[in-house]
């Protein structure tokens, strides 16, 4: 089946609006497991909007499951990633005026940094994701600086299913079989196929059909039924959604991807 990463900076984003102590992302965190989560996603900005590094510290404590440290390739929070040691790293583009992230990482145009960044990662026992737009460039580049996973950024689908609800229509049809193609480039790869950013209730089951598909990584939509519903009820659901729509992907899956699930999971 698919898994779920959740991402619980939304949660902290509601506690830096007063600067204050709750509500707790780590506590967050927790409740995503008991509702059936399969690991924890973040993302440590370097302005700090929204998780601090002491959350993380906490959350490496505490949390069961694997973690998913997302970041810019900025030394210090690289240094900091390969400190706490979480079971895979994702390289995002970052800009301090976004609101979110805006895009995928430009791997293409920076290979050599990346590859160090790369290299940092392997040497910490860090398992490398990209998170790329989906563009055959971005994931040869991607193959060649040394990453094991990428993850496409669903931004564009979600943005045109969101406004026309419906995947057959053209214009959403044409975002969702974009990345099924980057999906089926990176598994020819040798790379784990990940996808994520904009997903919600209403539009994560044709994503979550996709061949080959790994782990799906959301948070927004998570945190906001959360608050009506509760975390666990809230991921509960979207769990629900995603094996129920996984249910459609060939179960004669490659072994690659098979191999890279091993200990990164908490199946």
């Amino acid at each position: 089946m698919v898994e779920l990463g959740v991402n619980i900076d939304h949660v902290a984003t509601v506690r830096q609006a007063r600067r204050g102590v709750e509500p707790d992302p780590v506590w967050a965190a927790v409740e995503a497991l008991l509702g059936g989560a399969d690991g924890i996603t973040f993302h440590l900005r370097e302005d700090r909007r929204h998780m601090q590094d002491r959350d993380i510290e906490r959350l490496k404590e505490v949390v069961p499951g694997p973690l998913n440290f997302e970041l810019a390739a900025v030394d210090s929070i690289v240094d900091f990633a390969c400190a706490i040691k979480p079971a895979m790293a994702m390289l995002v583009p970052e800009r301090r005026e976004e609101v979110t992230t805006e895009g995928g990482l430009d791997v293409a145009g920076q290979k050599t940094r990346m590859r160090e960044v790369v290299a940092k990662f392997a040497a910490s026992g860090i398992r490398a994701s990209a998170f790329i737009d989906a563009e055959a460039r971005q994931i040869d580049a991607a193959r060649e600086c040394g990453f094991e996973v990428c993850e496409i950024h669903t931004g564009p689908y979600a943005h045109a299913f969101n406004r026309l609800h419906d995947e057959t229509l053209p214009e959403v049809a044409r975002e969702l079989e974009r990345v099924a193609e980057a999906g089926r480039l990176i598994q020819s790869a040798g790379m784990q196929f990940n996808a994520g950013h904009g997903l919600n209730y209403r539009n994560v089951g044709p994503i979550a059909a996709l061949p080959g598909v790994s782990e799906l990584h959301i948070g927004h939509s998570i945190v906001s039924r959360a608050i009506f519903d509760g975390m666990r009820e809230a991921v509960r659901e979207m769990k629900r959604l995603i094996e129920q729509a996984s249910r459609a992907i060939d179960p004669q899956h490659s072994p690659q991807r098979d191999e890279g699930h091993k200990g990164n999971t908490k199946k």
